[in-house]
């Protein structure tokens, strides 16, 4: 039997200081690397997906802080404007890596933004990029792929740069749909890139990440395929022909007073998801099935945040708690 162990992270603006940053900065740094290194050593997953990785620098500092127990490593090639991405760290070898950034054809990928000026831009690629990982632990293989999608929090282009503040309600009003319909619209590209890994061949997919939203908006749902049989449905244990290309999300497997993992405006909310292939979540007799929890207690207790950026600056605790989960095959 091959107990196979996720984790998914969002370590919030994990930057390495730059050349020449003062000492204050360096040893907030350190210490943020201390604390995360020290809960993903305690969780000892085989694979870990992080979001808000700075870069190539801040993962080989993070890899350094584990004590090279994850001496692997993938990032992505697409950040987003502020330099952040979705990464790998992993105790196994990673035999493949693959970047998806670019919408594929659709009507529901017709995006547009608002420019500085008021007017629309087309939108043709995911604000961040996704990446998948292949891995093999003894006898399995397994691919996993890691998003951080479009967050709910409204920026609006000026022409100076970006403010948090709009102008008007109308504003507003836009903003708050498109940043809906980028969402959407990368969940639609993730979702059709699943649909291609599934009908490749045999090899069971973990879908992890961000998704900025909780596991019962459209953006979410849409990423577990065909309705039906879900964790937690009543079609659940009965297999049927759709399951080869179904995702099971896993948050009905955390205990319910632990099913967040951020909190904002004092609203606990699970916007950090792990959804498995069949091939992971049996639902038969003979079948072990995965478990998963949301590690919220890794502090003291989550701060509650608000809509301003700023007042997390410097922090050097993620807003997001890691969660995890554990699949036992045979």
């Amino acid at each position: 039997m091959v107990d196979f162990v996720v984790m998914t992270w969002n370590v919030e603006n994990l930057f390495a200081p730059a050349d020449g940053a003062p000492e204050e900065e360096r040893e907030g740094y350190g210490r943020k690397l201390g604390l995360l290194a020290s809960v993903i050593g305690d969780a000892g997953p085989d694979v870990v997906a992080l979001q808000e990785i700075g870069g190539e620098d801040a993962l080989v500092d993070l890899g350094e802080a584990l004590g090279g127990s994850y001496p692997h490593r993938a990032v992505s090639a697409f950040p987003d404007g502020r330099g952040i991405r979705v990464a790998f760290l992993s105790r196994h070898v990673i035999e493949e890596t693959e970047d998806l950034a670019d919408f594929p054809p659709g009507p529901a990928l017709n995006v547009s933004d608002l420019t500085a000026e008021g007017g629309a831009e087309p939108v043709t690629r995911m604000g961040r990029g996704a990446l998948r990982a292949r891995v093999r632990k003894e006898d399995l293989a397994v691919d996993l792929v890691t998003v951080h999608f479009k967050s709910k929090l409204l920026s609006f282009p000026r022409p100076w740069g970006t403010s948090f503040a709009p102008r008007d309600e109308d504003e507003r009003a836009q903003a708050t749909g498109v940043a809906l319909h980028r969402r959407a619209a990368e969940a639609v590209t993730v979702r059709v890139w699943a649909n291609e890994l599934l009908g490749a061949g045999d090899v069971p997919l973990v879908l992890l990440g961000d998704l900025n939203d909780v596991p019962e908006a459209q953006t979410s749902l849409l990423l577990n395929g065909p309705p039906g049989s879900q964790i937690g449905s009543g079609g659940f244990g009965r297999p049927d022909k759709g399951d080869a290309s179904r995702l099971f999300n896993l948050a009905p497997l955390i205990p319910e007073g632990r099913r967040y993992s951020r909190v904002h405006e004092g609203r606990p909310e699970l916007l950090d998801q792990i959804l498995a292939s069949a091939g992971l979540v049996p639902q038969g007799g003979d079948g072990l099935s995965p478990s998963a929890d949301a590690l919220v207690d890794f502090r003291d207790r989550l701060p509650s945040v608000r809509d301003d950026p700023a007042e997390r600056e410097g922090a050097e605790a993620p807003d997001h708690a890691p969660v995890v989960a554990t699949f036992a095959t045979r």
